[in-house]
């Protein structure tokens, strides 16, 4: 039993020494493992920190892009809208322009056949006039040369004719 009690027994000694060796061995993990396993661990989570600084920051980033983009497109689909309807009036002023041109062309046109319509309608009733008073001097002159009865002068007038049709 005095194994027993020599084992079971406290003594101070043996506790200080067990202290001192706990305590040593503390300040030696301390140095040697606890300190670079607490830097290891710190700069892991630098790392992740900075990792998660630069996925906020490249996110914020692809949200602006994407936000320009949407406004750039935007822009674009307005301009392509603007200039579809300006080439839309563009053309049909143009082909006002085109019918008007045409319209002014065939008045024109009109007015002229019109003016030589007219002319020559003056002309051929200044012809007819003329011819008009030839048959009525050459009947004269007829029936100055002779005296002629009314069926003698109906043959002169309708001879002077026919020879007048001919000679044109």
């Amino acid at each position: 039993m005095q194994k027993f009690q020599e084992f079971v027994s406290i003594a101070p000694w043996t506790i200080i020494f067990t202290w001192a060796n706990l305590l040593l061995l503390l300040f030696i993990l301390k140095k040697l493992l606890f300190k670079p396993v607490t830097n290891i661990l710190s700069q892991r989570e630098n790392e992740v920190g900075e990792m998660y600084k630069k996925a906020e920051e490249a996110q914020k980033n692809a949200e602006e892009l994407e936000s320009e983009y949407t406004q750039k497109l935007s822009a674009a689909k307005e301009e392509a809208s603007k200039i579809m309807k300006e080439a839309t009036h563009e053309a049909t002023l143009k082909g006002e322009a085109i019918v008007s041109e045409a319209q002014k062309k065939a008045q024109a046109a009109m007015e002229k056949a019109e003016k030589q319509i007219e002319q020559e309608k003056k002309a051929a009733v200044s012809e007819i006039k003329s011819d008009i008073a030839s048959i009525a001097i050459s009947v004269a002159e007829k029936v100055i040369e002779k005296d002629i009865n009314e069926s003698d002068y109906e043959r002169l007038v309708e001879d002077f004719i026919d020879g007048r049709g001919e000679d044109k």
